[in-house]
């Protein structure tokens, strides 16, 4: 008798332990005991006739062959993935569970706005939901971490598949006890030699609006930079600034205007782009792109005073766009 085959589910075991390099954290997210991911792992390398990792009291890492086999047990745990996926939409329609990443400074508030209608015409689809800064969402989407993101453009890998959605102006926000407070037009000038809030480096738009105190001989204050949109916008409030706020979170969020003044900058098209990206090997792209489209409607219909939708294009081409 020769060897027995590797299961799918050690496959998805092994992926799993070689994501954390720990059998027991590895344990916890599959929901099984230590002792049995154990066994199937020693299963699987005997199955195979190969070690999969090299495991001491110091830790557990990949072996050199297991590195090798790494992307292939990827591809095979997507392409069963998406066998089930297409089989459940034959009988209920298009569905599965996908694992989506959003930037925090976009996802809470797109989100309420566009998963409803998502629901109501993919009822049979589900989302497992994440917030990571935009570059460990690139890199989680090309690993295998997510199915696919929403981010800010631009999305450099060349394994990806990126599709525009929609611009996002950034506003401008004032205290309002603030000397600008009241004017009813602010220049650029005016903002000469003021402190500028922004997010953390982590975040695109933090490198679009050092170079706009650049040019208006603002001052970035980098002491106080926001860990979050919230914070940000509380540092205004308490007049440490200025700060440049996404469209839909001053949507959202900005419910006591008199705390506030929020306004534009004249000569300074300020906004950023968002995108949905998936792996281009994905077997579920074609439900990703229909997803895209609808995101794109539903902004269209519900959101356009706020945002502006764009028309898909190539993704080579917004992939390669300045980063904002």
């Amino acid at each position: 008798m020769g060897r027995p085959r590797p299961s799918v589910r050690q496959i998805e075991y092994f992926i799993t332990i070689a994501g954390t390099l720990s059998f027991n954290r590895a344990a916890q997210r599959l929901n099984v005991s230590q002792p049995t991911l154990t066994t199937q792992i020693v299963a699987l390398e005997q199955a195979l006739g190969l070690q999969l990792f090299e495991r001491s009291r110091s830790g557990t890492v990949l072996t050199a062959i297991g590195r090798e086999l790494l992307p292939v047990a990827r591809r095979v745990s997507e392409e069963f993935q998406g066998f089930l996926d297409r089989a459940e939409s034959v009988s209920r329609g298009p569905g599965g569970t996908y694992r989506l990443g959003v930037t925090p400074t976009l996802g809470p508030y797109l989100l309420p706005y566009i998963l409803p209608a998502l629901h109501r015409r993919y009822n049979a689809l589900k989302l497992s939901i994440r917030e990571d800064a935009p570059r460990d969402l690139e890199a989680g989407l090309a690993s295998g971490q997510y199915d696919l993101i929403l981010t800010a453009l631009p999305v450099d890998d060349s394994r990806l598949t990126v599709t525009p959605l929609f611009r996002e102006p950034l506003k401008l926000a004032i205290p309002a006890d603030h000397r600008l407070a009241d004017r009813k037009r602010v220049s650029r000038k005016d903002l000469k030699g003021e402190f500028v809030l922004t997010i953390d480096e982590h975040h695109h738009f933090h490198r679009q609006i050092e170079q706009l105190c650049g040019r208006l001989g603002a001052q970035l204050r980098r002491d106080y930079e926001g860990t979050s949109l919230d914070t940000l916008r509380h540092m205004v409030v308490m007049g440490l600034g200025v700060a440049f706020l996404p469209a839909l979170y001053i949507r959202s969020e900005i419910h006591r205007p008199s705390e506030l003044r929020i306004t534009t900058l004249p000569g300074e098209a300020l906004e950023r782009t968002h995108a949905l990206a998936w792996r281009a090997s994905s077997p579920a792209r074609q439900l990703f792109r229909e997803i895209a489209d609808a995101i794109r409607a539903l902004v269209s219909r519900d959101l356009s005073d706020d945002l502006d939708p764009v028309s898909d294009q190539s993704p080579s081409k917004e992939a390669r766009s300045p980063r904002r």
